[in-house]
């Protein structure tokens, strides 16, 4: 979003931002030069909050989705690699990532540049998922060896439509947009094996797998389901005490912050990797507040089993985390190292996308029916309540008339009032919590009473985490079974 500079008459500066373009581009303003997308021109007018017209977005997905559907389950990533954690529809943020890690292609040749690896999860919580998806979907198209795009576990229909994506989309596109989404999506391969020694997934391993053969069988043109390989690929965790479990069994346990698949132990993980002859596994999945995290080593090597990384700066704009992305130099000896960065400045949404004439109608409304009140409250109570001295039994009536329409138009304020307060809760809790008309009255004041103890420096990225933990787990499906450990769970 530009911005310039303007003085006032007292030379006080003040800051004015540009208008968002009013055009849309088109398949032949993106696709001028050739048969792929002008991936700059795009990038800049999403970038000034244009939009692309609907023939267009559903050209750019639907080609990236062929390009996905002709790579395997497993990828194999060599050379300097860049990895990327999730990225959770922060636009802007992803276009700061790639100044950090390095162009994609040279700016004057256009030849591939940075190889990039994204661990998955580029939608949903942030206010512009599809700018996302566009950007790095026209990426794909125009140096599909040079950038490499997991799938994660925001990457399906359920989570979309409980989340923000399905509902971005119909709002700046169409359903038929959101639908090509859905089908891309399918397409991600699930696992990347980089230079032979890193194993890269979104969420981490599974019980259903041993080797990584077994991966190749997995249909991954589907929806996931809520248990099995694919679900475990895509949703485990680490133990919370990983590399501290009192047993040295590899351990698989019910992930109850999730409310599917599994948590994974340190000898797990340790068994899996030398059994299928790696290093350490990459993933994402989880927010950190560094942008990463290294766990206990491997006693062969001393290097971690683990990292787990993150890319979304300041998360839903309230975790105040940094974000990380990793570099990997396959030189002799290797060279690894983490690079971190802070969140860029980005135009402000309100909550599920509302426009603001609808945002402004409880503040409107409760406005009115005071005024109402007022004017109807010019009667005293006892000219109200008082019998007529005649006897008069129309008069009576038209009495007991005005009282009904005061008391009508006093419930009608008392509704607004309550209206306005939740939007001013909804606006203030954000995506924490998801919209304040899913909370009853209780619930968002114990949120609220939470946000005031972040805002008055008491509280921490942790406790922040804390209150955004309701968002992390599946939200509930129709026949939904249990997770199953499988055969063994241990050995």
């Amino acid at each position: 979003m530009a911005t310039t500079e303007s003085t006032a008459p007292d030379s006080q500066p003040l800051s004015t931002v540009d208008r968002p373009p009013s055009n849309r581009l088109t398949i032949a303003e993106v696709f001028g030069r050739g048969s792929v997308p002008n991936y700059e021109l795009v990038a800049d007018f999403l970038s000034k909050e244009g939009r692309l017209d609907n023939a267009c977005a559903a050209k750019i997905i639907k080609m990236g989705k062929e390009v996905l559907a002709k790579e395997k389950n497993v990828l194999y990533v060599d050379g300097t690699v860049t990895v990327c954690g999730d990225i959770h529809g922060q636009f802007y943020d992803l276009i700061k990532l790639f100044s950090v890690g390095g162009p994609i292609a040279d700016p004057k040749t256009k030849t591939a540049g940075t190889k990039y690896l994204f661990l998955g999860d580029y939608v949903d919580r942030g206010n512009t998922s599809i700018e996302c998806v566009l950007y790095l979907w026209c990426l794909k198209i125009c140096y599909p060896e040079s950038i490499f795009l997991l799938r994660g576990n925001h990457e399906c229909r359920h989570l979309t439509e409980h989340f923000t994506f399905r509902q971005e989309c119909v709002v700046k596109y169409s359903e038929e947009v959101y639908n090509e989404c859905m089908t891309a999506f399918d397409a991600l391969p699930l696992v990347a094996i980089m230079n032979k020694k890193f194993f890269c997934v979104h969420g981490g391993i599974s019980p259903h797998i041993k080797k990584l053969e077994e991966i190749y069988k997995i249909n991954r043109f589907q929806e996931p389901d809520t248990d099995g390989p694919m679900c475990d690929l895509l949703w485990a965790d680490p133990l919370e005490n990983f590399g501290n479990e009192p047993s040295n069994q590899d351990r698989f346990e019910p992930n109850a912050a999730r409310g599917c698949s599994f948590f994974y132990s340190y000898a797990a993980v340790l068994k899996f990797l030398n059994d299928n002859g790696f290093m350490c596994m990459l993933r994402a999945h989880e927010a950190q507040d560094h942008g990463y995290k290294m766990y206990k080593t491997n006693p062969k090597n001393g290097f971690p089993v683990l990292i787990t990384l993150f890319s979304a700066p300041n998360y839903l704009d309230v975790y105040g985390n940094k974000a990380a992305i990793l570099k990997y130099e396959n030189t002799e000896k290797g060279s690894m190292n983490i690079r971190q960065f802070n969140s860029s400045p980005h135009p402000y949404w309100l909550p599920n996308f509302m426009d603001v004439f609808t945002w402004s109608l409880p503040f409107v409304g409760e406005k009115v029916t005071h005024m109402l009140v007022s004017l109807l409250n010019i009667c005293t109570k006892e000219e109200l309540e008082g019998e007529a001295d005649d006897g008069n039994a129309e008069k009576k009536k038209k009495k007991e008339a005005l009282r009904m329409k005061i008391k009508s138009i006093g419930k009608m304020a008392n509704q607004f009032v309550s209206l306005r307060e939740k939007q001013e809760i909804d606006l203030q809790l954000g995506h924490i919590t998801g919209s304040a008309s899913d909370l009853d009255q209780t619930a968002l004041k114990s949120t609220v009473q939470g946000l005031n103890a972040v805002d008055s420096g008491i509280s921490n990225f942790g406790s922040i985490k804390q209150l955004d933990q309701m968002n992390e787990m599946v939200p509930q499906r129709r026949n939904s079974r249990p997770a199953d450990p499988g055969p063994s769970t241990s050995t």
